[in-house]
């Protein structure tokens, strides 16, 4: 699926399942913490709106385990940096652009 393909489904997305189909198009592993600290913090600095979303990982549709594991480990990490949070985020076309400019070896 594509982010293309997420946006079809509904106008806001939590940030964890965006930044899930971010990495299955970039064909890399999504349940790297600190990347996905990374990506957060790409998106602040783009400017986006991004609202906290206390999110429960059956909440998100999460039937697999390493998913549930993953909002587990953010939820326990969000404590000593916001970037670890869980985000609500609207997925415009200007949106898909920044997190497509997202590059995980600069950042």
């Amino acid at each position: 699926m594509s982010l293309e393909d997420l946006r079809a489904k509904v106008l806001f997305h939590n940030s964890i399942d965006v930044w899930i189909q971010y990495c299955n198009e970039k064909g890399i592993s999504w349940n790297d913490t600190d990347l996905y600290r990374r990506f957060i913090g790409h998106l602040r600095n783009q400017s986006m709106n991004l609202n906290t979303f206390n999110l429960c990982a059956h909440e998100a549709g999460a039937t697999e385990l390493a998913k549930k594991e993953f909002a587990e480990s953010l939820s326990n990490l969000k404590r000593a940096d916001a970037d670890y949070a869980t985000y609500t985020i609207r997925l415009s076309d200007g949106v898909l652009k920044a997190i497509r400019a997202f590059d995980i070896n600069k950042e």
